[in-house]
């Protein structure tokens, strides 16, 4: 199943009118509407707490999907059954504007720094290092202000950085509470998987000797589109990523390529830090990345970039000038 957060035609995007759901392709079943309908309890206000809510909750959504979707086969049937009922909480997805499928979440989006071979290789090169390539994974976070939805904007602003760049990454929604969490069971922790765009700002980066700054700035953790469900991706490893800048290819690579694989990162971000429902992890970008281009190609007002990554969705972001102009004497 594919799980969005929504609002209703181009209305203000603010707590009352978030909505939930599935997408179904061409339409949106509002779970908390079906549920209603359907005489179900869902105590859960936003997908967090839906996430939280379990197996039960999924089971739920299941069973209201195959009902969404035998309405809409049956043309929004009248004959009272089940089925018929519920084609009310059904609408065509053109009529939403989906949101980062979390929209704030209850954390700082935890990330992994250098997780393919070929990156840090191009980084290193681009910074005129000896190559090391890491020996745990390194761990970074972006705050609950950076994430937006898909095909929204990014304001950029000169005076803030002057290097802007792009980073596709897998992201994976932790689904049960854990710490200490082994390998083995690592997997067995996660509702499902998402498409993040890591935007950083390089100088920030480089200039304070950290990463947060350069990777914790206003808008710059495009999420989305949505989240499918681990059920629906037997292999993660298996997954291809890819972006582009203006229709121009610069990252393609499989999940395989990773140097720490998903249950080598949720093993080593959980020993002695719990990972709670609703929780995300970026888990590192390949190779392509704009600094490391000869020569650098940085992102300016009027760039769209485009993600993709196989059996999840594609996430678009377009780069606009700052609304916020230079401040001027009066």
């Amino acid at each position: 199943m594919k799980f969005v957060t929504f609002v209703r035609g181009q209305g203000v995007v603010d707590a009352h009118a978030m909505r939930y759901g599935v997408h179904l392709g061409a339409s949106i079943l509002d779970l908390q509407s079906a549920a209603v309908l359907a005489g179900e309890a869902l105590a859960a206000p936003d997908l967090i707490s839906f996430i939280a809510a379990g197996e039960p909750a999924l089971r739920l959504a299941r069973r209201l999907s195959a009902l969404a979707i035998e309405a809409i086969d049956a043309a929004h049937s009248k004959d009272g059954s089940a089925a018929g009922r519920l084609g009310k909480a059904v609408f065509p997805a053109r009529e939403a504007r989906l949101l980062a499928p979390i929209p704030r979440p209850a954390k700082n989006v935890f990330c992994v720094g250098r997780n393919y071979r070929d990156h840090v290789v191009e980084g290193s090169r681009a910074r005129g290092a000896p190559l090391e390539l890491p020996e745990y994974p390194q761990f970074f976070t972006k705050p609950p202000t950076a994430v937006i939805g898909p095909d929204d904007v990014f304001h950029h602003d000169p005076k803030v950085t002057e290097k802007l760049d792009y980073e596709v990454e897998l992201g994976v929604v932790i689904g049960a509470s854990g710490c200490d969490i082994s390998p083995q069971r690592a997997l067995d922790h996660v509702f499902g998987y998402t498409v993040v765009n890591d935007l950083t700002a390089r100088d920030l980066q480089r200039r304070h000797e950290q990463w947060f700054k350069g990777k914790g700035l206003d808008r710059s953790c495009p999420l989305g589109p949505w989240i499918v469900t681990a059920d629906e991706i037997l292999d993660p490893s298996q997954l291809e990523l890819s972006l582009s800048v203006n229709g121009e290819e610069r990252q393609r690579a499989r999940a395989s390529e990773m140097i720490f694989d998903i249950p080598a990162i949720i093993a080593s971000l959980s020993a002695g830090l719990t990972l709670e429902p609703g929780d995300i992890i970026a888990t590192g970008t390949p190779s392509g990345v704009g600094y490391a281009m000869t020569p650098p190609q940085f992102l300016a007002a009027g760039d769209t970039v485009t993600c993709d990554i196989s059996g999840i969705g594609r996430l678009s972001t377009r780069i606009v000038s700052s609304p916020h102009g230079p401040e001027t004497d009066a």
